[in-house]
């Protein structure tokens, strides 16, 4: 970690879905900002099928390892009882919570016809009310503490450019994170005159486990970056950097905000525009 000063020195972060992707791309550049960092997963290790590579340390051996202040829960963000047990933890060990990511998700790709009501309602558990269990537990911790900065505390959702447009076969996936959209924006006005702010950053098509099937398909990859304003891909670190942001003095007055980290994908009508390429390609085959 910088022996410089860090934009969030002596703030606590807590950091679901930590052990991979965009949740350990966060949890280090936090950490690299000077927080400690809870970091909470199902696992430790990162996910099978992300692009983390072979032998890396776990997240919170990783910032450890670079002089930083970290740990490991296990949490499953379904469970109250666990969520309540990682925001205690965050507390006894670390002595407060600033920051609270909800990043930990799941997405099961299926025609609704094919798709069970079990399947459908575990997105929905894990996408949304995982999402809703942290702000709760955060919001609870941050109005008890006293402030270190302008605000009682910083909660930032993993929103999604699916739960803003039309997508075929991820409906539950895309009525989850439409949802956490909306929760974000109610929250910020519910929690406002508590001096917490929420956000959201709502990623694009990121190499992340969850999206391994559209880097592992060039012609897929080629439609995704044909249809995004700046046409060259994003990384986790870009996701990463728009929290840390959130999360610091810099955006003590900004809540309610849906920020796309996506390259101007959604800017530019991005699904639509996906289709139109897609179809060109398999009219010139």
């Amino acid at each position: 970690m910088s022996t410089q000063p860090g934009r969030l020195d002596g703030r606590v972060a807590v950091v679901t879905g930590a052990s991979s992707g965009n949740g350990r791309a966060t949890a280090l550049a936090l950490a690299r900002e000077g927080a400690a960092v809870a970091c909470a997963d199902l696992r430790p290790d990162p996910a099978s099928g992300g692009f983390e590579g072979t032998g890396v340390l776990p997240t919170h051996e990783q910032i450890e390892d670079l002089g930083g202040s970290a740990s490991y829960v296990h949490a499953d963000v379904t469970s109250p009882e666990e969520m309540d047990a990682l925001g205690q933890h965050a507390v006894d060990r670390h002595g407060r919570i600033d920051i609270w990511v909800n990043n930990a998700g799941i997405v099961v790709p299926s025609p609704i016809d094919d798709m069970p009501i079990d399947a459908f309602n575990k997105e929905l558990a894990v996408d949304l009310t995982g999402t809703w269990l942290g702000c709760k537990v955060a919001a609870r911790a941050m109005r008890s503490q006293p402030r270190i900065g302008r605000a009682a505390g910083h909660i930032i959702n993993l929103g999604s450019i699916a739960g803003s447009f039309g997508n075929a076969n991820i409906t539950a996936y895309a009525a989850a994170k439409g949802g956490v959209h909306a929760m974000t924006r109610a929250l910020a006005t519910e929690l406002g005159g508590d001096g917490i702010t929420v956000n959201a950053v709502l990623p694009g098509f990121l190499p992340t486990a969850m999206n391994r099937g559209f880097w592992d398909h060039p012609q897929m990859l080629a439609a995704i970056l044909a249809a995004t304003a700046l046409a060259h891909p994003g990384m986790p670190e870009d996701v990463a950097n728009a929290i840390v942001f959130l999360a610091s003095e810099d955006a003590a007055w900004i809540t309610g905000v849906l920020l796309p980290v996506d390259g101007g994908f959604s800017a530019i009508g991005a699904f639509t525009s996906m289709v139109d390429v897609m179809l060109g390609m398999s009219e010139d085959a």
